[in-house]
């Protein structure tokens, strides 16, 4: 009898996996319809009830009312679960992958006693028109989150009404604009100024609010550049809205000067802590002197990603800027909880109801489970894996963390394929795809590209040595086949059910379209058989 165990490790670290992902040709479920085939029988309205009823289409406007039902696919229960089963087996994602290569984007593990929390019928089965004495357990959860944000961020104020990052950033650029505007100043202060390797985010939603965004560049060492917010701040100046540590896994050690020179001239302060899982316990937004942060709930608490949703960007304010917080609020009454409207200061609803409660029902069961030394552990053990990490990949011959050398990073890295490139010609988004033919990929960057054939790679504390062992030996291995074979890179994929997207076709509408139907018509208008 042979162990074929002992092939899986060299040296205590695992060997390349054989993997191959399920490849269906599977028609979209348009396709699949057949006229009268059903998955489920609605039954018919009782006749007490629809005595009861009354007519819900007279409510709307002839114009919003449809002349004919909606086209919608026809199919039998088996040949619907078969279709998406199949569409799930051509998927990588966090539960099948080492996902550490997400860089900037948090992946970890998302425990699922949390995911049945979520779709109990206690919570799964909440309307949120219900009248809020029905609902105190949710509310009491929310309140209880804000209360840990406060302790996490040391802010006074909380609010969970955004659904993503990028939505949170957006209800603080509002604040921002409405406080200016309390104090007579709105038209005056018109710039934002942010940092190139903050996120994107920040500059997109201070350019959306109608700000005039200057973005300043790192020294030579890659921190961001005190000498030129010296030179970018004056009276003109709304608000600095900086990530930290950066996306380049650089803390800004003098992040206190910012903010105060920031405070100087009247501005406001603004944190974006997507990047804050290494720094849970360790350090806070208030200590720091800012007015305003967020955090990623669908991130760094540990609930599902989800392409951006279904998601919490969780605001947090100074009490000076509570008033502005969106509304409403949830507020304590004793032993009661109800929702507070608060008055005209505040910049309004940015979700509807109070957001995505289940997120939120999440990350307090994560929390509740780990406890402050837990939160604080999270942090350590996510830089320790990053760093690690880091070491470990630096090993291989082309690649490098530009910036900040001789220093540890946070809890990501954006490293540079620059020198392999240059000896082999194989690119940064060239290896990402022949990731894939080992059962993972990674993340290259946000453009701008200052950091060339970039790749944006972060562990997280989810991830054991073993795993973080494994993405390496699957980066050590392709950069070998960069300057051994590199057709092979280049032609990659071929273990996955997926192929290379042809980039031309995102420049030419005519080609593509964001719905089946859409589709089906652009062919009909351009004759295709």
């Amino acid at each position: 009898m042979q162990d074929i165990s002992r092939f899986r490790f060299t040296d205590g670290k695992p060997n390349l996996r054989r993997y191959h992902q399920a490849r269906w040709d599977e028609p979209v479920i348009f396709e699949l319809s057949q006229a009268g085939e059903r998955g489920v029988l609605v039954p018919e309205v009782e006749v007490a009830i629809e005595a009861a009823g009354h007519d819900v289409l007279a409510t709307l406007p002839a114009g919003m009312q449809r002349k004919d039902a909606p086209a919608l696919p026809e199919l039998s229960q088996n040949r619907t679960l078969r279709h998406y089963l199949r569409l799930s087996q051509e998927n990588l994602g966090a539960d099948f992958n080492v996902d550490v290569g997400q860089g900037t984007c948090t992946m970890k593990y998302n425990p699922k006693i949390n995911e049945q929390l979520a779709r109990a019928p206690k919570m799964s089965e909440l309307h949120p028109l219900q009248h809020e004495d029905t609902v105190q357990g949710i509310l009491q959860v929310m309140y209880a989150m804000e209360g840990v944000l406060k302790e996490v961020s040391g802010m006074d104020a909380i609010n969970l009404q955004p659904r993503s990052g990028s939505h949170a950033i957006y209800a603080n650029m509002a604040i921002i604009r409405a406080w200016h505007e309390s104090r007579g100043e709105g038209a005056q202060r018109d710039e934002v100024i942010t940092t190139i390797f903050s996120h994107p985010s920040d500059a997109a939603c201070a350019k959306l609010m109608g700000y005039k965004v200057i973005t300043l560049y790192p020294d030579e060492n890659g921190y961001p550049d005190l000498e030129a917010m010296r030179a970018a701040v004056s009276p003109r100046t709304a608000a600095l809205i900086i990530t930290n540590p950066e996306d380049t896994g650089i803390f800004n050690p003098r992040i206190r000067e910012w903010v105060d020179l920031a405070h100087s001239v009247g501005a406001l302060t603004c944190y974006d802590q997507a990047n804050a899982n290494g720094l849970m316990g360790i350090a806070r937004a208030r200590e720091a002197g800012f007015d305003l942060c967020h955090f990623n709930l669908h991130k760094t608490f540990a609930t599902p990603h989800a392409c951006g949703g279904p998601a919490v960007g969780a605001m947090c304010v100074t009490e000076a800027l509570a008033p502005f917080l969106p509304r409403p609020r949830v507020v304590q009454d004793g032993q009661r909880y109800r929702l507070d409207m608060g008055d005209d200061r505040s910049i309004g609803k940015v979700s509807a109801f109070l957001g995505t409660a289940s997120i939120v029902l999440r990350a307090y069961a994560w929390v509740m489970n780990l406890g402050a030394d837990g939160l604080r552990e999270v942090s350590e053990i996510a830089v320790l894996n990053n760093n690690y990490m880091m070491a470990e990949l630096l090993k291989i011959r082309g690649l490098t963390a530009p910036y900040a050398e001789g220093h540890r990073r946070i809890e990501q890295v954006r490293y540079s394929w620059a020198g392999l490139a240059a000896d082999t010609g194989i690119h940064s988004d060239e290896i990402g795809i022949r990731a894939a033919d080992f059962g993972t990929h990674y993340w290259t960057s946000h453009h701008p590209y200052v950091v060339p054939e970039p790749a944006t790679i972060e562990p997280t504390e989810a991830y054991s040595r073993a795993d973080l062992d494994e993405f390496v030996g699957i980066m050590r291995h392709i950069a070998d086949e960069a300057r051994q074979d590199p057709a092979k890179v280049k032609g990659a994929p071929y273990n996955c059910p997926i192929h290379k997207v042809q980039g031309d076709y995102l420049d030419d509408p005519a080609r593509w379209a964001i719905t089946w139907r859409a589709w089906q018509r652009k062919l009909r208008e351009h004759g295709a058989a």
